[in-house]
């Protein structure tokens, strides 16, 4: 199984900007964790400032992914175009964002994103991800 992390803008800061509401460990090292958490799927990361790059990697990996675990950043409220590249893609996409979006400023409350996604997970830190992970695990599940 093969799940696609892509991060947009300034996450690539993770570590360093506002610890205080996004932890001390950078992504790398979030990655890490993760890929020792689950050796057996194959996850692949990927973070851009820039919103066709993002796209781009939506449509690379939208076809052959189990799903792809999205965390736009500011790109969660204002891209349409990141969101037309969700809706034509086969693999589910889960947004995800490591703070409670609805305890913070009232312009990140609405995503334009989430209506298109399989589901959103915010709100538990750096496990945000680790519970996207599990998710799609769950969904691809055969019994």
């Amino acid at each position: 199984m093969k799940i696609q992390i892509i991060n947009g803008p300034n996450l690539n800061l993770l570590g360093m900007r506002e610890p205080d509401l996004y932890g001390t460990e950078s992504f790398p090292a979030i990655f890490e964790k993760l890929q020792r958490a689950y050796p057996e799927i194959e996850l692949d990361y990927y973070q851009s400032n820039v919103e066709g790059e993002i796209i781009n990697k939506i449509h690379e990996a939208g076809f052959d992914s189990a799903g792809i675990i999205l965390n736009a950043g500011g790109y969660t409220h204002t891209s349409v175009a990141i969101r037309d590249a969700i809706k034509a893609v086969k693999s589910p996409v889960i947004e995800v964002h490591i703070s409670n979006v609805y305890s913070r400023e009232p312009f990140r409350h609405q995503s334009i994103i989430a209506p298109v996604c399989a589901g959103v997970i915010g709100g538990f830190g750096i496990n945000s991800y680790r519970l996207a992970v599990e998710a799609i695990r769950i969904a691809n599940k055969t019994d």
